[in-house]
């Protein structure tokens, strides 16, 4: 029940969730766009072998992402909340395990203790310390506030946090850590990337202060720890086996990560080996950033009128047919390429600022179906489907580039150019069309339905 001690939801609360993924996305974007690009051209690591640590990864998460989900929904509330705390103890550690991933001093170590120290620091990083941030962070958004509008101001603030800090890595990195050799050959410089990864860590426990020092608990849940206990990790699983709202939601996630990520994470090969212009990666991600702005402006209100899941399904076919475009017409200028990548990523931007939202809407249905209020344990779910959409990005990413014979030094022939146009292109495209086909046959609450369980839980409470 809401606690009327407690100031009003506002700004205050928004600006601070929005800090929040600011602060997560200094590590996980640098994690989705450049550990890949590290490992191969800096470190010397196979790109499939890294692709495949970043899969096995995620199968760790299957068992961290839920625990620390339990976690959250068995701790009783304190005087800073029920999620807040974990955000403030666990800052330092996700953004110190981040800066070690990207130690390019170790380049010259024997191979085995390469590949076996990415395996270490990246399973500390992304299955330890950044679930036990993210899982709290995510769920936070139900305590915030109990009001549908008021998530979807959430949802958007924090999808406008991962913007900023993407544009801002997105942007610096490329201008920073490549170099122009006396061939034209473009290469990234391995102790530029170790500083910058550096001062992205930096930056990270700064913003996550910032989430935890102005962010508020209003919602507080009564923690019935017999129901949590007769409610047992096989029977949630049942229950979630059993939900298609959740089911689909995941479906869509794993997706959703599986294309932006490739289409993110090839941007550091198209540009600077297709077109041999890292600038252009850097401009692009600056236009990006103003479609998302644009396409923040216009979420909520399009979305409140026609529906969250309406709207995430055009915008996801949008961004599908922009992208077969592209690959159809293969423009050879890279200011053209840029144009289109930026007209897909504002249909991008669209589902990613209504996203967060979704989930929320998932939680409500979740508990008028299991009769109880999980939202660590559900948002963990999906967290661990967001992490699975971003190991098969990887992987997948990793695996294409070794199909095509990818290397530094094959990195300019003609096969091998082609080839990484074709990745970057297609392959996100065909996935935003499936994503647009869940979310629409599958995902079962559209508009009515949402409206309906609102009705409902607020009659209950």
């Amino acid at each position: 029940m809401a606690d009327n001690m407690v100031r009003s939801f506002g700004f205050r609360d928004k600006l601070g969730y929005l800090m929040g993924d600011f602060g997560n996305d200094f590590t996980f974007i640098l994690s989705s766009s450049f550990l890949l690009k590290f490992y191969t051209d800096i470190m010397g690591v196979n790109a499939a072998i890294v692709g495949m640590i970043m899969m096995i990864a995620r199968f760790v998460d299957a068992f961290t992402d839920v625990t620390m989900g339990r976690i959250c929904d068995r701790s009783k509330p304190g005087k800073n909340g029920k999620y807040k705390p974990w955000i403030l103890r666990m800052c330092g550690p996700v953004a110190i395990v981040s800066f070690l991933m990207y130690q390019s001093s170790l380049a010259s170590m024997p191979m085995t203790f390469k590949v076996i120290y990415l395996f270490i620091t990246y399973i500390l990083w992304g299955s330890v310390f950044y679930t036990s941030v993210n899982i709290p962070y995510g769920s936070m958004a139900s305590a915030i506030s109990p009001e549908p509008d008021d998530r979807q101001s959430l949802s958007t603030f924090r999808s406008m946090g991962g913007l900023c800090a993407g544009i801002l890595i997105m942007v610096l990195v490329p201008l920073v850590v490549y170099r122009t050799l006396e061939d034209g050959t473009v290469v990234m410089d391995g102790g530029r990337f170790t500083m910058i990864a550096g001062v992205f860590s930096l930056l990270a426990v700064g913003a996550y202060l910032l989430c935890y020092t102005l962010t508020t608990e209003r919602v507080v849940p009564k923690v019935d720890k017999k129901a949590f206990d007769d409610n047992s990790v096989g029977k949630m699983l049942k229950n979630a086996l059993s939900n298609r709202s959740l089911l689909s939601i995941i479906a869509a996630s794993i997706v959703m990560l599986l294309s932006q990520l490739t289409m993110q994470a090839m941007a550091g090969y198209i540009y600077p080996n297709y077109y041999g212009n890292a600038t252009a990666q850097s401009v692009s991600t600056l236009a990006m950033g103003v479609g998302m702005i644009i396409a923040a402006a216009i979420a909520k209100p399009i979305s409140k009128r026609i529906g969250k899941a309406e709207l995430s399904t055009v915008s996801n076919l949008f961004a599908g047919v922009m992208g077969v475009i592209t690959f159809i017409i293969r423009p050879q200028n890279v200011w053209v390429f840029v144009a289109m990548q930026c007209l897909c990523w504002f249909g991008i931007g669209v589902f990613t600022m209504i996203s967060w939202a979704l989930i929320t809407d998932v939680i409500d249905d979740a508990e008028l179906k299991n009769g109880i209020r999980e939202d660590g344990s559900v948002y963990a779910l999906y967290s661990f489907a967001r992490k699975v959409g971003q190991a098969l990005s990887a992987g997948l990413s990793g695996f294409l580039l070794s199909a095509i014979g990818y290397s530094q030094e094959t990195a300019n022939l003609p096969s091998v150019k082609d080839g990484i146009f074709n990745i970057s292109t297609i392959i996100p495209a065909l996935g935003f069309i499936l994503l647009a086909a869940i979310l629409w046959f599958w995902y079962p609450l559209h508009k009515q339905k949402v409206e309906e369980n609102v009705r409902t839980l607020k009659e209950m409470r």
